[in-house]
């Protein structure tokens, strides 16, 4: 296990929390929202050192920002990464308690 380190909460933003966030939880797997610098590594890192569980794989989404309409304007929402951490069987991590 790693030790913490202030950047691995810079790492971890925030857990998505969707319905099917909650259907994979089922698969020890969680969800987080993770800056667009991060890497696989540094993620993993954090979740080992901030939850204390033992990750054994993780997988990062590039999500692009949509253009919406706006009071008529058009505007653009932000793009973000999101990572998909697999945890080892048994372990799990209760996001709603917070950090």
């Amino acid at each position: 296990m790693a030790d913490i380190k202030p950047q691995n909460y810079d790492t971890l933003l925030a857990p998505v929390i969707t319905e099917k966030s909650t259907l994979v939880a089922e698969e020890n797997k969680v969800i987080f929202r993770v800056p667009l610098t991060a890497t696989k590594p540094e993620i993993k890192e954090a979740v080992e050192a901030l939850f204390k569980v033992d990750v054994t794989k993780v997988n990062t989404i590039l999500v692009k920002g949509k253009t919406k309409r706006f009071r008529g304007r058009l505007g653009r929402r932000s793009d973000f990464k999101k990572a998909v951490v697999t945890l080892k069987d048994g372990q799990s991590v209760d996001i709603t308690t917070g950090l």
